[in-house]
């Protein structure tokens, strides 16, 4: 058994979810995992279908991305998973869908604004879209240019990435994180869901108002709050 086969049997798990889910089509998607102590990560390998995807095909990398166990090519994502390992420390996992409603509101380069409390029991703002990047970024080294547009979008705005664990990518798709991969792919799932809402929203009243701020906080309090008394103990 390889010293980080626990790590490579979570992954694959994470990523399985992803199918299960309706989250991805073909070989799209992919979810990692961090070991912060071991100081390695590991994610799905590129262009793998899930129907053949095992345990022993998951790729582990330190995270400066040079290779460390497996010996299929990683995600193409790879570079934007590192850098955003490197630049948030709370974050225990990454996933990365092209779900369609998520999908369709980053090539719309817009917010996922906040209609309804589903979405104050997640987040207190609009899901935020970062830009699409310049050209010169995009001809550059652009995976690595991705990680660095979603963390300057959040910083930018002003957001905490361990509060808010969502954002598209203007013109390209979601990203969602979290503690654990539980936590990473359960906001993908949400994700697509509000963005889902959204849109269908919009459908029925294109003039749709925002939520107002006492349904926002009562919402995310209640689950999130110092007082929260959501769910069971």
């Amino acid at each position: 058994m390889s010293k980080f086969q626990y790590l490579k049997e979570l992954c694959y798990e994470a990523n399985m979810k992803l199918p299960e889910l309706a989250l991805v089509t073909y070989t799209f998607g992919n979810v990692s995992i961090v070991d912060r102590e071991s100081k390695v990560f590991a994610i799905k390998p590129s262009g793998m279908p899930y129907e053949q995807l095992t345990a022993n095909d998951i790729v582990v990398l330190d995270l400066d991305c040079s290779p460390v166990e497996g010996t299929l090519k990683p995600s193409s994502d790879t570079k934007t998973h590192a850098y955003l390992y490197r630049s948030w420390p709370n974050v225990g996992s990454i996933a990365h869908t092209h779900a369609t409603y998520s999908v369709a509101w980053s090539q719309a380069q817009k917010d996922i604004p906040i209609f309804g409390t589903t979405h104050a029991d997640h987040l207190t703002v609009d899901v935020p879209c970062a830009k699409p990047m310049s050209d010169d970024l995009i001809k550059g080294d652009y995976e690595l240019n991705t990680g660095m547009q979603i963390v300057d979008c959040l910083k930018d705005r002003g957001f905490d990435p361990d509060e808010i664990e969502m954002i598209l990518v203007g013109s390209h798709g979601p990203f969602t994180w979290g503690r654990d991969a539980e936590k990473a792919v359960y906001n993908s799932k949400i994700l697509e869901e509000l963005a889902k809402m959204a849109y269908l929203t919009l459908q029925i009243d294109p003039n749709a108002v925002r939520l107002k701020q006492t349904l926002i906080d009562k919402h995310y309090q209640r689950k999130h709050g110092e007082n929260a008394y959501y769910g069971q103990k």
